[in-house]
């Protein structure tokens, strides 16, 4: 169990490193998290400082989730009496909540949806793939960002119900099951982050991105 305590730790502090407030300081001489939504996420670096930003944050914040994933793997390799799926829910887990409370950055950070789609795509690449066009779609449909967000994250753990393969560790007989708690935990957590932007949501008042600019 001890593996599994040092690999929470690690994974927390790797998700703690908030590129949006790193890259903002750097290119524009802000702290993102002053401006716009005030979230420390893509979606504010695209409206707060441009385009090639929030590129940049985006795919680092996927990072996060991928090599937190990678190193979750790579212990349970070595640890051989561990329990390998644990483990990767653990770092899962820890990931998303170091981003979202970062220990660096006064643990305001952002939302958590491009760790977790590095995490998703890390732990079943399918359901990941599954879940990223479905926001996608949603997106380019409404230009809001957090409904497709939220439902992929809702997505994430009816999907582990009906999808047995593809996991990066997945033991012999055991099924797509093992990660429906781990989904859930997850959802919630992204949910939990988009509390304000559901609230808009109900109320008709979300904000919406524009393609053109």
């Amino acid at each position: 169990m001890i593996e599994c305590v040092i690999m929470a730790v690690i994974a927390y502090l790797i998700g703690s490193i908030n590129f949006s407030v790193i890259i903002s300081k750097k290119v524009a001489g802000f702290d993102v998290r002053e401006k716009g939504s005030g979230n420390a996420g893509s979606t504010n670096m695209l409206r707060s400082v441009g385009k090639k930003a929030a590129a940049v944050t985006l795919l680092c914040d996927i990072l996060k989730g991928v090599v937190a994933i990678i190193i979750s793997v790579l212990v349970g390799n070595i640890v051989k009496e561990a329990n390998r799926e644990l483990l990767l829910q653990v770092a899962g887990i820890a990931v998303v909540i170091g981003h979202t409370f970062p220990i660096f950055f006064g643990f305001k950070g952002g939302k958590g949806v491009a760790t977790s789609l590095g995490i998703l795509l890390m732990t079943n690449w399918q359901i990941g793939l599954i879940c990223l066009v479905f926001a996608i779609v949603l997106i380019v449909l409404t230009r809001m960002v957090s409904l497709g967000s939220c439902a992929a994250a809702i997505l994430f753990p009816v999907l582990t119900l009906f999808i047995n393969n593809s996991y990066t560790i997945l033991t012999e007989g055991k099924n797509g099951n093992t990660y429906f708690v781990y989904s859930v935990i997850l959802a919630i957590i992204v949910l939990y982050n988009h509390r304000s932007n559901i609230q808009r949501l109900m109320n008709g008042t979300e904000n919406r991105i524009s393609f053109k600019k």
